[in-house]
């Protein structure tokens, strides 16, 4: 299933814009299928997008989990 903030996505569609073949391969593993693992989704469904940090990039599941834990 597509990850339901893919085309708003403020990573892909600021920080990606000019790495075009980069972007697909992140899309591809995390944003299309299982987006669980996307440290970016992980945040957002727990504390609201807008607690997501800008420069959080979906592969950062430990910086996500820190993020997590610290607003316990």
């Amino acid at each position: 299933m597509e990850c339901p903030s893919l085309r708003i996505c403020p990573f892909f569609n600021n920080k990606m814009k000019d790495m075009p073949a980069a972007a697909e391969l992140l899309k591809k593993r995390y944003c299309l299928g299982d987006n669980s693992q996307c440290a970016r989704f992980m945040v957002a469904s727990r504390l609201g997008k807008e607690r997501v940090p800008a420069d959080l990039f979906p592969s950062q599941t430990d910086r996500a989990k820190e993020i997590l834990a610290g607003s316990r």
